[in-house]
């Protein structure tokens, strides 16, 4: 067991533009309250983004004044796809698509920095992590739940008991590339959207920001020709829809309502195969206006189907401090396994 004592674990997020980290103390405080971010440099390889996440380690140690000597463990989450042990692949990984990422182990090599033990979970497992502790406290450990966070492309995670479910290879909890199915979801004349992993009606090809550049906003703008988007590059355009649907625009709506029902749809599923307690909804849409916000959790409600019994009992929300819940979920992470030795 470990020594009591001052000891920390040490969080950190990476994603494609900056990392964030945080530090846990033995007593499960956060230390740090705020963002805490530099560049991530993951586009220019792995010499430079393992170094960038040896800066913010750093940074946190420096924010907080803990002396290195007192963490005990790293967490670290990446988005994936990678292994349960860190091993990147670079078929589908938006931000590691430099080539010297194929099969690189990130965890391997920041340990090998650190000379500290890093512990591995993908951003999506991390969150999922840290919302399940913020949403069920002294009993996280007797609880399960299922997150479902859409940005670039749709994360997921699943918490049972409270551990994160990895599965053989560590791709449990990939929701996003889960077929579901459309029928009454797409509009008579929509083409079956496909994902750029290869695969057709999957989550991420319609509930994510990939999703309505590459499938959605072509099509509705077919249904909608006089539209200001019309005007506008595709992948700019995409990134402005949420603002139209805030302001009430039709279009927009009708794009966010196909996104709301394709994520009841991976909830139906996970009710039949996990039956959580709790059901989170993560991503940009939390930062949405709140009118917006409480509309589109509604619409994903609407369309998640339960037995009698779940629906007396299954909680729908939303994935609290989504900016921080990927370090936090990962010192989490990090000390659950310090205490288990």
């Amino acid at each position: 067991m470990p020594a009591s004592g001052d000891w920390v674990t040490v969080g950190i997020d990476n994603g494609g533009t900056a990392n964030n980290g945080t530090v846990l103390d033995a007593d499960g405080t956060f230390l740090i309250a705020e963002m805490a971010e530099l560049p991530s440099l993951v586009r220019e390889g792995p010499d430079k983004a393992i170094t960038a996440l040896v800066d913010s380690f750093d940074k946190v140690l420096a924010m907080t004044g803990v002396p290195a000597e007192n963490v005990r463990a790293v967490g670290l989450d990446t988005p994936g796809p990678a292994s349960a042990d860190g091993v990147l692949v670079t078929g589908g990984a938006t931000n590691f698509g430099h080539p010297d990422w194929s099969r690189f182990n990130i965890r391997v090599a920041l340990e090998e920095r650190l000379g500290i033990p890093v512990l591995y979970n993908n951003d999506g497992n991390a969150a999922a992590l840290y919302a399940h502790h913020v949403r069920h406290g002294a009993d996280a450990g007797v609880r399960s739940s299922v997150s479902a966070i859409v940005g670039t492309g749709f994360g997921g995670g699943v918490i049972n008991d409270g551990r994160i479910v990895k599965g053989a290879s560590g791709m449990a909890g990939e929701l996003g590339h889960m077929p579901i199915p459309v029928a009454g979801l797409l509009e008579d004349d929509q083409p079956v959207p496909s994902c750029n992993c290869g695969q057709f009606a999957d989550a991420e090809s319609i509930a994510s920001l990939t999703g309505i550049t590459r499938n959605l906003l072509p099509y509705w703008l077919t249904r909608y020709p006089g539209h200001e988007l019309a005007l506008v590059d595709i992948a700019k355009a995409a990134k402005l829809v949420r603002g139209y649907a805030e302001r009430g625009d039709e279009m927009a709506l009708a794009i966010f309502r196909q996104q709301a029902m394709a994520m009841g749809r991976v909830f139906s599923i996970a009710a039949k195969f996990t039956d959580p307690d709790t059901y989170f909804v993560g991503g940009g849409v939390i930062e949405a206006a709140p009118h917006f916000r409480d509309w589109f959790l509604a619409t994903v409600k609407e369309h998640t189907e339960f037995y009698v019994e779940q629906a007396e009992i299954a909680e729908i929300t939303l994935v609290p401090d989504l900016d921080m819940a990927g370090a936090r979920g990962s010192a989490i992470a990090a000390a659950a396994w310090v205490r288990s030795l």
